[in-house]
């Protein structure tokens, strides 16, 4: 079964016009025939016409001429022209037919000329136009015969469909790629449309335009109907999410102060065991509102280096950032993803360098030929490779497998995900961990 619109459209097309064309190469060398024909009895009926005016029957019923046709090829055997006049006593006979004679008919018409096809003397095909008159009112009828040799009538027809066949062969090659450029043009809205949904699949605020073609407009309406439900389903999951988030602050602000009595109390270790809890408590529900965003509406491109020199400036107002020197080697390379959402990538991660760095830590993004590239560098000691090869293959969560690198690690790499880009964890050429994401040009 063929998959492909455009295809359907053009193997239909091509069909229809050679069908078409194959049935015109019928009926048009039908025509051709019968013109033909046509203009042959015309010619024929002319020369009989004379030859009946010229033939007398004497007493006994012998027909003969007295102004024999003049067409030269009458006198030359086997010339392909010839002509008789029978009557039951006797008949006359041009000297083409040489030996040979025409049969005559028993059923020749008396009151117009016919014309068929035989074969005629010399085995040959013939069209023969005859009729049955009567010269004498009280003569015998005589049956009056013209025969032509069919040859050049069958050989003009044959290469008049020859012909005809090579011309409608190339007019459906024509029309074929003018059926093409019709499926071509006809479809090119929609190549306008597939781009346009792309773009909302990266910007769920984004909607389609409004078509220029009437018939495309009830595909938009949906598509863009279809769009506000989604962001509407989605901005609602995300308040949810905060509301949820939000609503355990209380209780566990409430579990906090109790960890404190119980702790002033002596109870270090059910104090400690609160605190565990209540910390796996508040990770979750950041985590969770942190991922309601990742599935929110985002859109545009936001510069890498404002949201580098953004976070770096207040990681360095830290007592461990102020120990760090922070490289930042960026162009005008912009990411496809909100600037709230590129912070909530590079935030964690510069975090991560920072805590674990020696002296330095390097941030570069660039564009290339690939899309846009962000690469963040450390000095630190890094992540074993074999750790980082079974955390990717196995596609579990690095905060949950490799030690010191805590759940923002985790929704950063969600973030990038969620954004058609990808992220690489490997050694760096100064010694410490590299993490390179790449969004791809699309």
């Amino acid at each position: 079964m063929i998959r492909s619109l455009r295809w359907r459209l053009l193997i239909g097309g091509g069909a229809a016009i050679l069908a078409a064309l194959v049935v015109a190469w019928i009926f048009m060398t039908l025509l051709f025939e019968r013109h033909l024909e046509r203009r042959l009895t015309v010619e024929m009926t002319r020369d009989a016409t004379r030859l009946a005016a010229a033939l007398v029957v004497d007493p006994s019923g012998r027909p003969s001429l007295v102004d024999p046709l003049t067409d030269p090829r009458l006198d030359i055997p086997a010339s392909g022209l010839y002509w008789q006049a029978s009557t039951p006593i006797d008949a006359v006979r041009s000297r083409s037919l040489w030996d040979e004679s025409l049969t005559p008919p028993t059923d020749a018409p008396n009151d117009t000329w016919r014309l068929r096809q035989s074969t005629g003397p010399f085995d040959e095909p013939v069209f023969l136009l005859e009729r049955s008159v009567r010269p004498n009112a009280t003569g015998p009828a005589v049956v009056i015969q013209l025969a032509q040799d069919a040859s050049d009538v069958t050989t003009a027809q044959s290469e008049f469909e020859r012909e005809l066949g090579l011309f409608l062969t190339g007019l459906w090659l024509v029309l074929a790629a003018a059926a093409w450029l019709q499926v071509t043009l006809g479809l090119s809205p929609l190549k306008r449309i597939r781009q346009d949904v792309e773009t909302l699949m990266a910007t769920s605020a984004a909607r389609l335009a409004e078509p220029r073609l009437n018939e495309l407009k009830p595909l938009t309406d949906a598509i863009n109907d279809l769009a506000a439900a989604r962001e509407a389903d989605l901005q609602r999951a995300r308040g949810r999410a905060s509301d949820l988030a939000h609503g355990l602050k209380t209780p566990l602000a409430a579990l906090m102060a109790q960890a404190r009595r119980v702790r002033e109390a002596g109870d270090i270790d059910i104090a400690n065991g609160l605190d565990r809890a209540i910390a796996a408590i508040t990770t979750t529900s950041e985590s969770e509102l942190a991922r309601s965003r990742i599935a929110a509406a985002r859109g545009g491109r936001t510069v890498i280096r404002d949201v580098l020199e953004q976070v770096v400036g207040v990681i360095e107002q830290t007592e461990r950032g102020e120990a760090i020197v922070f490289t930042i080697d960026a162009d005008e390379a912009a990411a496809p993803v909100a600037r709230e959402d590129l912070a909530e990538i590079v935030g964690p991660l510069l975090e991560n360098a920072a805590r674990f760095a020696r002296r330095q830590v390097r941030a570069t993004a660039a564009s290339d030929a690939e899309g846009t590239r962000l690469t963040l560098d450390d000095d630190g000691p890094g992540i074993a490779s074999t750790r980082l090869g079974e955390a990717f293959v196995r596609g579990v969560r690095l905060d949950e497998t490799v030690g010191g690198y805590g759940l923002g690690l985790s929704i950063a790499r969600d973030l990038v995900t969620t954004s058609q880009g990808r992220m690489t964890l490997t050694r760096s050429t100064m010694g410490g961990l590299r993490v390179e994401i790449v969004w791809p040009t699309t």
